[in-house]
């Protein structure tokens, strides 16, 4: 996995851009901490960042493939491509030759092959750009599910482009903006493929080509969700499951660097580990290593309740015990969790504040732990979306309600569409932006995309709706995350349940056959429950964990009373003074606006560091 950049100008010589060039590159350090390179043509420039994980000798990047001493193209890529071996004989069959073993190689070979329609043939998780110098022309290429980031900024005569929003702004003719929609998009609480909240910088969508040429910009979509009749049985289909799974567990599984599990105890997590550890002792490789996160005195802290009946760490060492696994466990407490140094890693991680609160923070140190002894890691992350695993699916109330079901569920929104996060904001403010008209307009136009089959019953249509929300407007929000937390040290994480092919399978799955035994996520369940003890196979989902240290909202409210005092942060300007007030009295329990205070906190980091421009 790596982080990359680049620059298209097709009135300028960008061989003189040079320091330009290794500024943008610079900032992608993080994805790529084991080596860097920079190509320079007269009208394209490509940064690279490298986090070596395939042929650790022989992947250098940017990437060239020469004939007879002229350049026809030029690679820089990140990402994982899982059949690159396939891939690989074929295009010797046809006539390649390849001095590397890196799945690099492969992609630039299969553009010289099969030209952009070489998106089609990758099974992966991946974001590159191609330079073809004999058209001079760019391609921008993401994967179909968006696990890696990719953005561009048209210019007037060509493209910005890079792995995140600040290797964009690192150069001189790009400042960050953000404007109402701007902020809309950042408090919705959904996400529109496509957009971001800065203004003149967008990404590349999910399952989509961007090319760039002389007379401007186009893009084409490669893949998406189609609708698809399902004729397996039950059996059958629980069968495929399964046979998918272990197929891609086992590609993914593919590295010539250390490799681990993330390991929750829940079903998701624990059936990756599990297959992880059943391929791994069939090769004679050893066991699984896995890695938890716990709080500090979490277990005598902890409260059950609806959303979260138990704790993780019992299930996690059950499951580890249960395949061998060599199981470690990284504990943080409440001062870490408040580290400014660590809240602000986060904010640079994102580039912009995500409201995630010490959930961010504790899957950053999290990260940092397991670096310490793995560069990948497997992670269960969208079996929740995919099987439907949250508990709004199977709410009938929430189900009916035609707005996103996750934004209902989670925040309790209001009449202005807003919720706890958005608590301190300022109301004038709140008012303009009308996040609730906003959002039943991305709403409507997600709905819009949904396929459906002809004569389905009204429940079944209903449910493929709520699949495809999930699959295109939620889960980006947590991949997102979980890469820039992961990259942000130098960690790639890999989603098995993002594989294209499962995701189309379970998609055209019958509501029925995805609950038959009226819990969440029973396909999956069926489908792994040989591999896992009885209890974490039946086990009753749990959320990613907070800290239930009562100290961590005391030393947020601190913190947010001296930035008060101080007058000095731009974040007040946004903030409503008597909420801020009544927020800051001694008398307020500080778990009651935990979140707000939280948000208000990544606001002022956001504002101060980026010194961004509010065009409000």
């Amino acid at each position: 996995m790596c982080g990359i950049t680049g620059w298209v100008a097709f009135n300028r010589d960008l061989t003189a851009e040079r320091a330009v060039v290794d500024a943008m590159t610079a900032t992608q350090i993080c994805r790529g901490p084991d080596a860097g390179g920079v190509h320079l043509e007269r009208h394209a420039a490509l940064g690279h960042r490298r986090l070596a994980v395939i042929d650790l000798e022989g992947g250098v990047q940017p990437m060239t493939v020469e004939h007879d001493g002229r350049l026809l193209a030029a690679l820089t890529y990140s990402g994982e491509v899982y059949n690159h071996r396939e891939l690989r004989a074929e295009l010797k069959a046809a006539g390649h030759r390849f001095r590397t073993r890196s799945d690099t190689e492969v992609v630039l070979h299969a553009y010289l092959e099969w030209g952009e329609g070489l998106a089609e043939r990758l099974n992966g998780m991946f974001a590159f750009a191609i330079w073809d110098a004999r058209s001079e022309e760019l391609l921008l290429v993401r994967d179909r599910m968006g696990v890696k980031p990719l953005h561009y900024h048209p210019t007037p005569d060509g493209v910005l482009f890079g792995s995140e929003v600040k290797a964009i702004l690192a150069h001189p003719s790009v400042r960050p903006v953000v404007d109402l929609d701007g902020l809309r998009e950042l408090l919705a609480f959904t996400r529109t493929p496509g957009i971001t909240p800065y203004r003149g910088i967008v990404e590349v969508r999910p399952g989509h080509v961007v090319r760039v040429r002389r007379e401007g910009i186009s893009v084409r979509r490669y893949w998406a969700l189609e609708a698809r009749e399902h004729t397996d049985t039950l059996e059958a289909t629980v069968a495929t499951v399964r046979a998918l799974l272990d197929d891609i567990v086992h590609r993914q599984l593919d590295s010539d660097v250390p490799l681990c599990s993330l390991l929750s105890g829940g079903l998701d997590s624990s059936a990756v580990t599990a297959l992880a550890a059943r391929v791994l002792r069939a090769e004679g490789a050893g066991p699984v290593r896995s890695f938890a996160v716990d709080f500090a005195g979490q277990s005598e802290n902890f409260h059950a309740s609806e959303v979260r009946p138990t704790l993780d760490g019992p299930y996690a060492r059950m499951l580890a015990e249960h395949v061998g696994a060599d199981h470690n466990v990284i504990e943080l407490d409440a001062a870490a969790l408040t580290d400014l140094a660590q809240r602000d890693a986060v904010l640079r991680a994102r580039d912009l504040p995500g409201g995630f609160g010490d959930m961010d923070i504790s899957l950053l140190l999290l990260f940092q732990g397991v670096r310490r002894q793995s560069t990948v890691a497997l992670s269960g992350e969208s079996a929740d979306e995919l099987f439907g695993g949250y508990r709004w699916f199977h709410d009938p109330k929430t189900v009916a309600t035609d707005d996103f079901p996750w934004a209902v569920s989670l925040t309790g929104l209001g009449g202005q569409g807003t919720g706890p996060r958005e608590h301190l904001l300022d109301a004038g403010l709140l008012a303009e932006l009308d996040l609730a008209g906003y959002r039943r307009a991305r709403y409507r136009e997600a709905l819009a995309e949904v396929p459906h089959l002809p004569d389905a019953d009204p429940l079944e249509r209903r449910m493929r709706e709520i699949s495809y929300l999930h699959l295109t407007r939620f889960v980006c929000i947590l991949l997102d995350r979980k890469d820039r937390m992961s990259m942000a040290n130098g960690l790639e994480v890999r989603v098995p349940f993002c594989d294209h092919r499962l995701v189309q399978y379970v998609f055209n799955t019958p509501w029925a056959m995805k609950h038959f035994d009226g819990r969440e996520k029973s396909l999956l369940r069926a489908a792994v429950r040989d591999v896992l003890p009885a209890a974490v196979a039946d086990r009753v989902k749990s959320p990613y964990p907070v800290t239930e240290d009562p100290h961590y909202p005391a030393l947020l409210r601190a913190e947010l009373a001296r930035l008060a005092a101080e007058q000095k942060s731009p974040a007040l300007a946004l903030l409503d003074r008597r909420r801020l007030a009544d927020a800051l009295d001694p008398d307020t329990d500080p778990q009651s606006v935990r979140l707000s205070v939280d948000f208000a906190l990544e606001l002022h980091t956001w504002l101060t560091d980026y010194q961004v421009t509010l065009d409000i």
